[in-house]
């Protein structure tokens, strides 16, 4: 599980790398402009430039230093093959996140539902046969070609929809978008980079500090939350951003997030208490014999709760590009959990790297609250009301 974990936050770190982080740069515009051809060309050359310039790199990182990247997440360099097999498949990663992010601008509900829910099938079924047949070599080889499987069925079901949005024969090697989508790339940054490579060096830090066994148990922990969560991904992505992008004045946003959380806060606190007092049961039914996973879960549910009320607001930052407020919050956040990560793990062990999860959600929200009102007192009394 310590090794899967390693291999999804490197996945997670290609799929900024490999396309300049302008995921929510490409949702953003796609929702304000997807009626505006020409704004539409000029954002996917843009995005064409920076992914072309991404890949090259990123693939000729991957292949040289492959030896390095291998020792420095499995503190072992038996699998640089694995690391080479990712520089070939930069560029099918960078595709399936840049039409990812087209598919949510549109807010396509369903065709993203449809899209996921094939690939997680075709996923799982190629995971259980390479598992069975290669061990953990084969559950690794099975997350690297995932991205490859989730861009075929994307293709299959949305291409028809794409070529109305993308002129792929008129891209032009140019980049004039290129300061709109930059501040995306800045934010992208200080929040999937430096947040994946937190949790790859905590995991490091716990596997040397007390063990690989209990590096899994907090792996597994945020394996469960991460599958919850995606649910409220998904629901920013699609719907907050693309919202929130159309909204100015301040009445209107306290009224959006009111309705935000009277709708979907009850929904998600109860979907948490559930899994709280069935934590057994999924453990049992998930990670047979993880049982010192029991005692995490209180800390890690309590901090996601309060993330999902700080994410709400936060995602004004990246419809409105407040990227210092941005900037300012997310290195914060993770300051705080690194840090509070190896203090407390000192002394609770791997329940303490939870606690720390909790504790930086709770000064995470306040900040992000502060942030947003003086924003809106900055704004003319006409944006106020």
């Amino acid at each position: 599980m310590s090794k899967v974990g390693q291999l999804r936050n490197l996945t997670e770190l290609l799929g900024s790398f490999a396309t300049l982080g302008v995921f929510s740069g490409i949702v953003k515009y796609v929702a304000e402009y997807k009626t505006d051809q020409e704004k539409l060309l000029k954002l996917f050359s843009t995005t064409f430039v920076f992914s072309v310039l991404a890949i090259v790199t990123t693939s000729l990182v991957l292949f040289f230093f492959a030896s390095n990247l291998s020792d420095l997440l499995f503190d072992s360099t038996d699998f640089e093959y694995l690391i080479k097999l990712f520089a070939v498949l930069v560029p099918a990663i960078s595709l399936n996140r840049i039409f990812t992010g087209v598919i949510n601008g549109l807010s396509e509900y369903k065709k993203l539902a449809k899209i996921d829910l094939i690939s997680y099938i075709f996923s799982s079924l190629l995971t259980v046969v390479l598992l069975l047949k290669y061990n953990i070599d084969g559950a690794l080889i099975s997350i690297a070609i995932t991205p490859v499987i989730q861009l075929a069925v994307l293709l299959y079901v949305f291409f028809s929809v794409l070529k109305e949005y993308i002129k792929f024969k008129e891209l032009k090697f140019k980049i004039p978008f290129a300061k709109g989508l930059l501040a995306f790339s800045l934010m992208s940054f200080f929040s999937t980079v430096l947040l994946h490579y937190v949790e790859i060096d905590i995991r490091t830090m716990l596997i040397k500090r007390i063990s690989e066994s209990d590096a899994g148990v907090w792996t597994s922990m945020t394996f469960i939350s991460k599958n919850y969560m995606v649910f409220a991904g998904s629901i920013f992505t699609l719907y907050v951003v693309p919202k929130f992008a159309s909204i100015y004045t301040a009445v209107d946003f306290r009224k959006e997030v009111m309705t935000i959380y009277k709708t979907l806060l009850p929904l998600f606190g109860i979907g948490m208490i559930v899994v709280f007092f069935s934590r057994n049961i999924i453990i049992s039914l998930i990670y047979p014999g993880f049982d010192e996973m029991a005692p995490l879960f209180k800390w890690q549910l309590m901090g996601d709760f309060i993330r999902l009320a700080a994410l709400v607001l936060a995602h004004q930052f990246m419809a409105k590009k407040m990227v210092r407020n941005f900037i300012f919050s997310e290195v914060l956040s993770l300051g705080l959990f690194y840090g509070l990560a190896y203090y407390l793990s000192g002394i609770y062990g791997i329940e303490g790297v939870v606690m720390a999860h909790f504790f930086r959600y709770i000064v995470y929200f306040f900040v992000v609250l502060f942030l947003l009102i003086r924003y809106f007192r900055k704004q003319p009394s006409s944006i106020q009301e």
